[in-house]
């Protein structure tokens, strides 16, 4: 009996033993899984804060000088904002990945396209400097930033689980209008750069450049299309899960 109750003692010991390991390497895996939570999210709050105070600053100085100096201004609104136009952009390309690892909730394709869009726009930009002083390239900067500035303030309100209906209608209805401008705008920014590169592409190796450019004009309205689209099918649910948590 003696020998029966040592073995009962010495199970109930390394029971007792086995639950203890299982709750420490529990509560480590629930606090890694915190703490991972808790960088992702200041993580993409932080990203969103710098985006919004980025583009806040584009649109504000932009506005400032074409009120000071008038349209002289706007020959030279590349340069004095060319360079955080373009840290802003080349951080946007973290949106593809924040997609893709969930981080941000959003369709990968319409923004995958919207971002390389920018890209190759503002990389011709960059590359022609007889473009960088036309006036179109001024009203091209504002659209862009304003554009930026009704998703980010909602993408950061999100963050902090305080949406905003009035933020939720600007960034699907005020957006439709405002892309139909920029693409317009877009194009009329790739007519006026093509006699810049032809000259330059007939000569070097980059000859099919003029016809990739126009065959990207061609594409830009398929985004006009999408536009009422996206509002009618993710603001009437946004709106009735905001509702709900209100």
């Amino acid at each position: 009996m003696e020998y029966f109750h040592f073995l009962f003692t010495v199970k109930t010991k390394l029971l007792k033993s086995a639950q203890r390991k299982h709750r420490s390497v529990w509560s480590v895996c629930h606090e890694t899984t915190e703490l991972r939570f808790s960088f992702r999210l200041v993580y993409i709050f932080s990203y969103n804060l710098f985006q919004f105070c980025g583009h806040t600053w584009i649109l504000a100085n932009t506005i400032v000088r074409f009120l000071t100096f008038g349209q002289d201004a706007l020959a030279d609104t590349f340069y004095s904002v060319g360079f955080v136009m373009s840290l802003c952009q080349l951080l946007s390309n973290l949106e593809i990945y924040h997609i893709t690892d969930g981080i941000e909730k959003a369709r990968l394709i319409p923004r995958f396209i919207q971002v390389m869009e920018k890209n190759i726009l503002l990389i011709m930009v960059i590359m022609l400097e007889e473009v960088q002083s036309k006036h179109v390239v001024c009203v091209q900067f504002f659209l862009w930033n304003t554009l930026d500035l009704l998703r980010y303030p909602h993408e950061l309100l999100c963050v902090m689980e305080r949406p905003s209906i009035t933020m939720l209608w600007s960034r699907y209805t005020l957006w439709i209008p405002l892309y139909i401008l920029s693409v317009a705008v877009e194009g009329v920014t790739v007519y006026q750069a093509l006699p810049y590169i032809e000259p330059s592409a007939s000569h070097s190796a980059y000859i099919h450049l003029p016809f990739l450019l126009m065959l990207y004009l061609s594409l830009l309205p398929v985004g006009l299309l999408r536009a009422p689209k996206g509002r009618k099918t993710r603001l009437p649910k946004a709106a009735a899960v905001i509702s709900s948590q209100t």
